[in-house]
């Protein structure tokens, strides 16, 4: 258009040009596209006409001046300069935002200093005013833009056609009446264009009139820190957090970042970038929150080998929640599933009810183990194991109780073995004297156990109280994703229990066999065996606890050794009974009882390795 009306001696060739770029608006890409359909098939129309007027020649530089050139020099002049200011001003208030959020993860979340922290939410909440009004007149331009971009396209070119028209007499006989209409049409779009344009600037400045006057606490993070809205059935979850980086050995430092979830991995995009990376395989790891550099809600995502993997900060508690909770949920792979919000609904349903106490136990063993009978060695009597009415699980285990799910800390072991003497352990017993004890013991058998919880209990009247530990400890598991298991070798006595490190032999911790008063393994995985110590404290008082292990084999064979070695003690009272005891088992060379098709089995179970674990 420049060249029509610099150059009209040339007029032929400018028109020729002319046609061709109205076809080639097609080609141009503008952030927003609305009704470009419309403006494409309408400027193809007009080429046509350009292409019939490149015949005339007239001197039309006043009319050119005001109807043609005049137009677009204030859209790119104006229009596309005012987009191109308001978003370098929304680059800078997003990086101001960047720097107070900073300021603010950086507060320590003990012993804060009250005045400092308000200080700094106030400047974090004016940076986001500040973004967010600077981001809605960037977004009203170019909501603008897409109007004016239209307008500014079609109105030189209905002046340029009109000029032509009026100003060679031999216009009207080259343009029909159909021609007219369409040139009237084309105005009526313009004008309803404009009046749309309107409209939405009207809109838009509702709207930044109601972000002025909205609440300051809209813009303040973790306004609702007591009780946030958490949605722990969340599948996919996007936003800023925290990425913490090693500079060297010791030193660290923290980015911002945008973190978004597809499918079953963590996504990372810089700003800037056309698309996101891929920062972390989802796909059956482990999410735990962690305390890292004295900073709030941070967590750290494990890998499935177990290996720590990034370390995260949310800015607030619901983030922190939402994130912890969406991973755990894509963790398991539920996104592969038909209906994942409702799978993740009935996850998290059934881990609450997994921790939330039962009333009754549906399922009962008709046949008899040698764990349903427990000797209570004071009186000489036999007490079932299942009490004639069905407790209630807050009368065995009380609601909340704390449960440990390891033996001993690596730290305290290793000291426990160089430190020499009589080592402690957080059970509270003792270990074995010596080891002549266990060599005058008439019955040792070993098993491979791993440990999978302990917690005190209220009852050892029934050995429903180690299925309800059993429940407890598994779920609990279950919902805090502790996969790492202690193996210790069980050995079996007729004076102890015995837990014993398989690599330094040396004893975790050892349990009298007398105070164990409920042994019993699992009605439907025959693997899981439990026990129950009942101890008496130094001040008069008694605690119950119960242990619960998995096995190598079968839980029933560990608890007949059991059965066996309470049976040995109480044999051992009457010479007679003792003797007619040996007369009945089958004892080894040197003269130690000796269990048939266990001890083959067993030494079949401790070589073996790889044997996945079924609790």
């Amino acid at each position: 258009m420049q060249r029509v009306y610099g150059a009209q001696n040339e007029m032929c060739l400018a028109t020729q040009q002319l046609s061709k770029q109205l076809l080639a608006y097609e080609k141009q890409h503008f952030a927003l596209g609305k009704g470009d359909e419309e403006v494409i098939s309408t400027l193809h129309y007009f080429s046509k006409v350009v292409d019939e007027l490149n015949i005339l020649h007239s001197e039309l530089a006043k009319q050119l001046a005001d109807t043609m050139v005049l137009p677009i020099i204030q859209f790119r002049e104006k229009d596309l300069t005012e987009v191109s200011t308001l978003k370098d001003l929304f680059g800078l208030a997003s990086n101001e935002h960047d720097v107070s959020m900073a300021k603010y993860s950086r507060l320590p979340k003990r012993k804060e200093n009250e005045k400092l922290k308000a200080e700094v939410a106030k400047e974090v909440a004016n940076a986001r005013r500040k973004q967010h009004l600077s981001s809605l007149q960037y977004y009203c331009a170019l909501n603008a833009l897409q109007y004016r971009k239209r307008v500014a396209m079609m109105e030189p070119m209905l002046g340029y056609t009109r000029g032509q028209i009026n100003f060679f007499k031999k216009g009207a006989e080259m343009f029909s009446k159909r021609m007219d209409r369409f040139l009237s049409s084309v105005s009526d779009m313009v004008q309803s264009i404009q009046g749309e344009l309107d409209a939405e600037t009207e809109k838009m400045r509702v709207s930044q009139q109601d972000l002025i006057a909205v609440n300051e606490s809209v813009y303040t993070p973790d306004s609702d820190v007591t009780s946030p809205a958490i949605n722990r059935n969340l599948i996919q979850k996007a936003g800023y957090l925290n990425l913490r980086n090693k500079t060297g050995l010791v030193t660290t430092t923290w980015e911002r970042l945008y973190f978004f979830t597809q499918g079953g991995n963590l996504m990372c995009q810089p700003r800037g970038a056309v698309a996101g990376g891929l920062i972390q395989d989802l796909d059956n790891c482990s999410v735990m929150a962690v305390d890292c550099e004295d900073r709030r809600y941070c967590f750290q995502i494990t890998t499935p080998t177990g290996k720590a993997g990034i370390t995260l900060q949310a800015e607030s508690k619901k983030e922190y929640e939402e994130w912890i909770s969406a991973i755990n949920n894509i963790s398991r792979q539920i996104y592969l599933t038909d209906n994942p919000e409702a799978a993740a609904i009935k996850l998290n349903q059934t881990a609450l009810q997994a921790v939330t106490p039962i009333t009754s136990f549906g399922k009962k063993h008709e046949v008899h183990h040698p764990s349903q009978n427990v000797k209570n060695m004071e009186n000489d009597k036999i007490i079932p194991s299942e009490s004639a009415g069905i407790q209630d699980s807050s009368q065995l285990i009380a609601p909340g109780t704390p449960i440990q799910f390891d033996i001993v800390l690596p730290a305290t072991e290793f000291l426990d073995q160089n430190r020499g003497g009589r080592r402690a352990n957080p059970f509270g017993e003792s270990e074995d004297s010596s080891k002549d004890e266990v060599e005058d013991s008439l019955l040792q058998q070993m098993f491979v156990v791993r440990f999978l919880g302990s917690m005190a209990v209220q009852s050892d009247d029934t050995s429903e109280v180690i299925y309800e530990a059993m429940r407890q400890v598994l779920a609990a598991r279950a919902i805090h994703n502790i996969f790492r298991m202690t193996e210790s070798h069980l050995m079996v006595t007729s004076k102890n229990l015995r837990l014993i490190d398989p690599q330094t032999q040396v004893t975790r911790t050892s349990f009298e066999l007398a105070t164990v008063t409920q042994y019993a393994a699992h009605q439907d995985n025959r693997r899981l065996i439990g026990f129950v110590v009942h101890l008496s404290e130094t001040l008069g008082e008694e605690s119950m606890s119960a242990y619960v292990f998995e096995s190598n084999t079968e839980g029933e064979k560990i608890c007949y050794a059991i059965s066996l070695g309470k049976e040995i003690i109480e044999a051992q009272k009457d010479p007679e009974a003792l003797a007619q005891l040996m007369k009945s088992m089958p004892l080894t060379n040197d003269g130690k009882f000796m269990l048939l098709n266990d001890q083959s089995e067993e030494d079949g179970t401790i070589h073996e390795e790889g044997e996945e674990s079924e609790a």
